[in-house]
């Protein structure tokens, strides 16, 4: 059985649904990264039906790997659900006490709070599943010129750690926010 999570609703907005991702997503994922915002903070941008199958695939390598969780955020519409988010949790390992949490939101949806809502959603998820194995912290990284992820980190409980120096394939320093179970 696939997993689904759900971020409640809340006065201002309705319950968000996350599922991994499916083939039948692609039109929906070419249509999220025609933003040019959202390509601006993306390493691997979707730019054609080649691109949404390439990360598609990746998305289901990851679940069948077991070491990234690629999720579709999807809240009801008037013609049914429809896409307003990414969250992925990155790096999960047996053993290894720390993993990555990351996401993007589809522009009709920013500054609605559902980039925060899915997060938690993940994070809460990853905690009570991954635990067992040794899951003790996530961290969520953005370049520092990015505020509005700063605020979806602070939002969703993470806490500023520090910032790290640049690196490829990120041009500027970046922020660590870091969250422990509970």
């Amino acid at each position: 059985m696939p997993i689904v999570l759900r971020a409640a609703a809340t006065t201002a907005a309705p319950e968000l649904t996350l599922r991994p991702w499916r083939d039948d997503d692609a039109e929906a994922l070419l249509a999220a990264y025609r933003d040019p915002v959202l390509r601006a903070w993306t390493q691997y941008p979707v730019s054609n039906a080649a691109d949404a199958r390439a990360f598609l695939r990746r998305a289901r390598q990851g679940w069948a790997a077991g070491r990234r969780f690629s999720f579709a955020v999807l809240e009801p519409g008037p013609q049914g659900e429809r896409l307003v988010a990414n969250v992925v949790l990155k790096e999960v390992s047996p053993g290894r006490p720390h993993a990555e949490v990351g996401y993007w939101t589809a522009a009709p949806a920013r500054g609605r709070g559902v980039a925060p809502r899915a997060v938690t959603a993940v994070t809460e998820w990853a905690f009570a599943r991954f635990a067992a194995g040794g899951l003790t912290r996530l961290e969520l990284l953005h370049q520092v010129d990015n505020p509005a992820s700063c605020r979806v980190a602070e939002k969703s409980g993470y806490v500023f750690q520090d910032v790290l120096p640049a690196r490829p394939p990120f041009p500027r320093d970046g922020h660590r926010h870091v969250r422990w179970p509970g």
